[in-house]
């Protein structure tokens, strides 16, 4: 059976491509944490299962350490609250809520970060504590300040990075009001995701800083952006190419909901294929266009439901060819989806990275290709 320390290096070994590791810090980093220490118990899906169910993993499982070292997201937490260690027996299901972040992602995103020696970082969404663990191997204890949100979630973090063999400065509250004491930071990186930047952050790092971050809402839609602080409270940035996703965080995420009654509106054929806002950035173009909008649905029969009006749309294949939209409530959500989306065409449709980001004293604008080309406010 190998040795954590074998398997360690085969994960590290196995990044390739945009996964490969090019900063010698951060593979040294990556070979020194030992991830098995933040790991813990787990909850695997359960393969085929509608809605998803999943199954906890415990160290006494004979493949514990082998997954562990898989370069997989290990779901730690559901609902806010369960744990593997509560489920007695079989499977359940549930919203994951709290993670370890497949390590590939954790670390091509520090190395996307740009961090330096002497650089003082803020990291929101501490997590299992694993990515902090690298963060302080890299940067030292005394460079790195990290917030979690949950207090059992920040618990277990803080009784593994002790056990790694780390101290950096660690906070529990809510990473999207920074740091409560202050401070002047060269970077910031989030591993949560965030509707738009919170304004603190760009008050906390420095001019000529960086915040590393994927945006998202209740679309589940996702864009990383690097953006830097070009003055207190304002940046400019661009979109970064991949494929990154996080849980949005808890504060950002949308207000419970019962169930959605289908109701009657007004029916007329649609400018453009429902199918493509299931698509990666087709979704996310769709999240810009209606921001306050819940997104269901596969395929043609897509469900815009806004949480905050009551306003809905949904989408269905015409018998004649074509698709059809019944809409209804004060905002016309496909509306303004099928001018989002025809302004991205117009454009190419290009990825993330053929975005970007403008932070100002009058809002929150994300555009195609330069500042002045098409673009949507984020809801702040």
């Amino acid at each position: 059976m190998s040795t954590p320390a074998e398997l360690r290096a085969a994960m590290v070994d196995g990044f390739a491509g945009d996964d490969a590791i090019g900063d010698p810090a951060w593979r040294a980093a990556a070979l020194a944490v030992p991830r098995e220490l933040f790991g813990g118990s787990f909850f695997a899906p359960v393969p085929g299962s509608d809605p998803t169910a999943y199954r906890p993993v415990h160290r006494t499982d004979p493949r514990w350490l082998e997954q562990v070292y898989a370069d997989e997201t290990l779901i730690t937490q559901l609902d806010g609250h369960v744990r593997p260690e509560d489920v007695t027996e079989g499977a359940v299901t549930g919203t994951p809520s709290s993670s370890s972040t497949l390590p590939s992602l954790v670390l091509s995103m520090w190395q996307q970060l740009g961090v330096e020696a002497g650089h003082r970082v803020l990291e929101v969404g501490t997590g299992t504590g694993y990515s902090t663990a690298l963060g302080a191997h890299r940067l030292g204890d005394g460079n790195l300040t990290s917030i979690e949100y949950d207090p059992l979630v920040a618990e277990c973090a803080a009784a593994a990075i002790r056990a790694a063999g780390f101290a950096p400065r660690l906070i529990v509250g809510d990473g999207l009001l920074g740091d409560p004491d202050g401070g002047e930071y060269d970077r910031l990186i989030a591993t949560c995701a965030v509707r738009y930047l919170p304004p603190g952050w760009l008050h906390q790092v420095k001019p000529g800083g960086a915040i590393l971050v994927t945006l998202s809402g209740w679309g589940f839609g996702f864009g990383l952006v690097r953006l830097v602080v070009t003055a207190p409270g304002e940046g400019t940035g661009r979109f970064l190419p991949g494929c990154t996703s996080f849980m949005i965080a808890r504060p950002h995420d949308r207000p419970p909901r019962q169930s959605i009654s289908l109701l009657p509106g007004e029916e007329r054929p649609t400018r453009i294929d429902p199918e493509i806002i299931a698509t990666w950035t087709g979704s996310w173009v769709a999240q810009l266009a209606a921001p306050s909008a819940e997104r269901m649905g596969v395929g043609g029969h897509q469900i815009l439901s806004d949480v905050a009006t009551g306003s809905q749309a949904r989408t269905a294949p015409h018998p004649a060819g074509g698709w059809t939209v019944v809409q209804r409530g004060p905002l016309r959500l496909w509306d303004q989806v099928e001018d989002a989306v025809e302004a991205w065409q117009r454009a190419g449709e290009p990825h993330q990275e053929g975005f970007g980001l403008t932070v100002s004293a009058t809002g929150q604008r994300v555009w195609i290709g330069s500042e002045d080309g098409p673009g949507w406010n984020l809801p702040i």
